[in-house]
């Protein structure tokens, strides 16, 4: 006779009871750690011309180390996030951030521009655990109020993303690139102990997927990301959508570190990294984005953020030659980026909550394919036509995407479905 499956683990339900909120001290603690891990995407963006004559090599071929990081985070979205509907999430958590900073101590003394690049790739896998936080996030929150915490936790990833450059570009001024990894390791282990110490534990949370004792086999749990994918046609949209966002973010901050260093501009590691606080203003945009979702608005809030990309792209041509144009190009851009990834995560969160971490896995490894994608084609084509080409390449990925998003709903309307209506 088989065993009756166990009955729910209590703990695993970390949303607060009815009529109470997430704590706010917890809130913030998860955007930091957000932030800060995902600092080592970006850390080496505006260093891409000092190491590539460190060791060397070209600037199309240093700009592969933003490559190299991009694939590593894809390869830990798809094979480590899941782990959060599998294992007890704050001891996943605290282990990923260990192994970041352990990669960020090879980057820093790194003998060649090759094991720099290898280390970078590790980083990005463990960097991954960006994303373990951000479902966690949402299993903590109330149903009235997940669009808005979700939103603040992303704001935290999105000041992390853009004060990384900026920190990065200042530590290199002080002594050199390889204090920037140094320094990036060091923090990695402080928000370990920290989170050790005040987040609390997070069983997985137990679903219909999860079989006996509310648990899946690691295999069975891949093989249900992909079921999930097949299932669900609006988690199929927000990806394709997802990929097109972090694709032009990519094709932007993969070659302005090459327009800053050169004329007009020539400007130092220090400064082209200060142009990071450009795009802070995009932050402001998550908590807003949240709250437009839990009002029921997302479908309005998508529209205006692929227009706002498509002519962000104006704007950055002029900032070829002006630094007005671009600094406004970059907080236009970086606005609207983050207003499509707060409607496309709130949306998506809605459809399984008990498969968060694996809707997660499905739609950030849609969305980092972009990113590798737009990093690639923006270090080829600035090799090829210099900023001009960069801007023709960014207007037109932001063109594919608002004319999908315009095919979408034409179809939804067509069969009569109303998926793209939920936050």
């Amino acid at each position: 006779m088989s065993a009756a499956p166990a009955a729910p683990d209590p703990a695993a339900d970390l949303s607060p009871a009815p009529g109470e909120r997430m704590d706010r001290r917890l809130v913030v603690l998860l955007a930091v750690t957000c932030g800060v891990a995902v600092t080592n995407l970006y850390v080496a963006q505006p260093l891409l011309d000092t190491i590539a004559r460190a060791f060397g090599v070209g600037e199309s071929t240093a700009g592969l180390l933003v490559t190299a990081g991009q694939v590593g985070y894809v390869l830990g979205l798809a094979f480590l996030v899941p782990l959060g509907d599998l294992l007890e999430r704050r001891r996943l958590v605290v282990g990923l951030l260990v192994v970041a900073a352990a990669a960020q101590v090879v980057s820093t003394v790194a003998p060649s521009f090759a094991v720099l690049a290898a280390s970078l790739a590790a980083v990005g896998v463990a960097s991954a655990v960006a994303q373990v936080v951000v479902p966690l996030a949402s299993s903590m929150a109330g149903e009235e109020e997940r669009g808005r915490i979700v939103g603040t936790v992303m704001s935290g990833l999105l000041v992390g993303i853009l004060l990384a450059r900026t920190l990065s570009g200042l530590l290199s001024e002080l002594g050199g690139f390889r204090l920037v990894f140094a320094v990036a390791a060091g923090t990695m282990l402080v928000l370990a102990a920290v989170l050790w110490r005040f987040l609390p534990v997070a069983p997985p949370p137990v679903g219909p997927d999860h079989g006996v004792a509310g648990r899946v086999r690691y295999r069975r749990l891949l093989r249900s990301v992909l079921a999930l994918i097949r299932e669900e046609p609006e988690l199929r949209r927000r990806m394709w959508l997802g990929a097109t966002g972090m694709a032009i973010f990519s094709v932007l901050w993969t070659a302005v570190a090459f327009l800053l260093a050169r004329e007009p501009y020539g400007y130092g590691d220090g400064v082209i990294g200060l142009f990071g606080l450009a795009g802070l203003a995009g932050a402001l945009m998550a908590p807003v984005a949240g709250r437009i979702s839990d009002a029921g608005h997302g479908r309005a809030a998508t529209t205006g953020a692929l227009v706002t990309l498509l002519l962000s792209w104006v704007l950055l041509d002029l900032g070829g030659t002006s630094v007005v144009a671009l600094v406004l190009g970059i907080v236009v851009l970086d606005f609207a980026v983050q207003g499509l990834q707060i409607t496309n995560q709130s949306t998506i969160y809605a459809l399984r909550p008990d498969a968060r971490s694996r809707i997660t896995t499905a739609y950030m490894v849609a969305y980092f394919l972009g990113g590798v994608t737009g990093s690639t084609a923006s270090s080829a084509v600035w090799g090829a036509g210099g900023w001009d080409a960069v801007c023709v390449l960014g207007g037109a990925i932001a063109a594919v995407g608002l004319a999908s998003w315009i095919w979408f709903g034409w179809t939804a309307r067509r069969t009569g479905a109303v998926a793209l209506d939920r936050g």
